[in-house]
């Protein structure tokens, strides 16, 4: 069984996605990954659904090797241009092939970081998440004991309250909030696969967009959208209402004040966690 996102067409958004999207919280992997057993420029890290390659291109000059992984080959190809681009083609290798099965030997790599990614595997909580269970039973696999694991992930809250037009999409946001898994299942399933030391951290400052999340209009292009996969589960019908009343708020110079409403607890929950595990030494 191969897990792929189970609702976003990533083909089609890889050549728009990074006009809106920034490897945000990578100074948090960093002290992270820095803070671990192993010296910082010595680690083998395993970023997890790589997608475009923002993460691993902002992390490649710390780092000793980056195995890349994702299963959509259109990212892969603008991650590979992008390292190359980059100058680190030598600290990194790309791997298609799904997180669930990893091309990896058992126990060789240092950490694995996965941005963002988890709430597109086809899961449930009805079920019990069994696919979550499975990465991360395949993450503990190839990881070094004493290795870490980071998700970075939104909390149920953060999807209530952290983005300003989420209120303009609610039904959207009920899907999306049954595709993230809370983040005290979370805890059990990093425990029963291995892992130990179960912390988080919540950079409140930041936001997943970059300044593209204050650009309000951008909702008007399909571009913009398309760097937050909640706008796959918009229907075309609920869409055009939407689109309308964005157009008439702009014109009438009205856009940035529901902004500002629409955003003031952001700063309270903020937009995402990062949960931080270590593999069991045991």
């Amino acid at each position: 069984m191969y897990l792929m996102s189970s609702y976003q067409n990533y083909s089609g958004a890889s050549h728009t996605y990074d006009k809106t999207r920034a490897p945000v919280g990578i100074e948090v992997i960093r002290q992270v990954l820095a803070d671990g057993p192993v010296s910082l420029q010595h680690q083998v890290v395993v970023d997890g659904g790589c997608g475009t390659g923002l993460y691993t291109a902002a992390l490649a000059p710390a780092v000793g090797q980056i195995e890349a992984v994702d299963i959509n080959p259109e990212m892969l190809a603008q991650a590979r241009s992008k390292i190359a681009s980059a100058g680190y083609r030598g600290r990194v290798l790309f791997h298609q092939a799904p997180i669930d099965l990893l091309p990896l030997r058992d126990e060789s790599a240092d950490a694995v970081m996965v941005n963002q990614v988890l709430h597109h595997l086809p899961d449930n909580a009805a079920a019990g998440w069994p696919n979550h269970a499975r990465v991360l039973r395949e993450f503990a696999r190839v990881l070094k004991p004493g290795g870490t694991v980071i998700i970075n992930s939104c909390g149920q809250e953060q999807l209530e309250r952290g983005f300003w037009f989420y209120h303009l999409i609610p039904e959207a946001v009920q899907r999306m909030k049954e595709k993230v898994i809370n983040l005290e299942a979370l805890d059990d399933l990093l425990w029963q696969s291995g892992f130990v030391r179960v912390h988080r951290q919540v950079p409140y400052s930041i936001v997943l967009q970059g300044e593209a999340y204050f650009h309000a209009e951008g909702i008007l292009d399909p571009a913009w959208r398309s760097g937050d996969s909640i706008w796959s589960l918009v229907s075309e019908s609920d869409l055009e209402p939407i689109l309308e009343r964005i157009s008439n708020l702009k014109s009438t110079g009205d856009l940035g004040t529901l902004v500002q409403q629409a955003d003031c607890s952001r700063s309270r929950v903020g937009q995402i966690t990062f949960t931080i595990a270590r593999k069991t030494t045991d």
